[in-house]
């Protein structure tokens, strides 16, 4: 840089008039008698920069940056906690969805046998009862069937007493019929 800064002002006491006329001015960031001034103020806003960004805005940035990350951090923590539990309470409601389904089935399975049950236990009564009347039935026609037979005879003796009777103008005997008939 100071090279520069010589090669300009070589530039400049150059273009100076020959005959020590108006003498042209340097511009003064190039003249070298201010350098010492210009270095003194340049190395004093440096350090007051420094010190400035130093103590005060760059703690303030890196705390407001741990503060984010921190944060960023907790969320994060938050969002798998939350994540945990809510993939836990899935398994929950899957775990106690299965219980219900089973439950249901075995109400309905134990339902259905207690009915297959009485159905069976009713057809049970209902055929012994079925066979019961069946029983009774025939055993009153038996009775009517022997009444029917035992009175045959006599019927048939009746009968043809009443048909001799009727064909020959005669009375006739039961005992003589009966005895007729055998």
């Amino acid at each position: 840089m100071l090279s520069a800064m010589k090669a300009n002002m070589m530039m400049a006491a150059a273009a100076k008039p020959a005959g020590g006329g108006d003498v042209e001015k340097v511009f003064a960031p190039f003249d070298v008698s201010y350098f010492p001034s210009q270095i003194f103020w340049l190395l004093l806003s440096f350090f007051v920069l420094y010190f400035l960004l130093s103590r005060i805005f760059l703690p303030r940035i890196s705390e407001t940056l741990e503060e984010r990350s921190s944060r960023i951090a907790d969320d994060l923590d938050a969002a798998s906690r939350m994540q945990r539990e809510a993939e836990e309470a899935e398994k929950a409601y899957e775990r106690a969805l299965a219980d219900a389904k089973a439950k249901a089935h075995n109400v309905a399975e134990t339902t259905r046998q207690s009915v297959d049950a009485e159905i069976a236990t009713e057809l049970e009564a209902a055929d012994a009862e079925a066979a019961r009347q069946a029983e009774a039935a025939e055993a009153r026609i038996r009775q009517v069937r022997a009444k029917a037979l035992a009175n045959i005879e006599s019927v048939a003796a009746e009968a043809a007493q009443a048909t001799v009777e009727a064909l020959t103008g005669k009375s006739v005997t039961a005992a003589t019929v009966k005895s007729a008939l055998n």
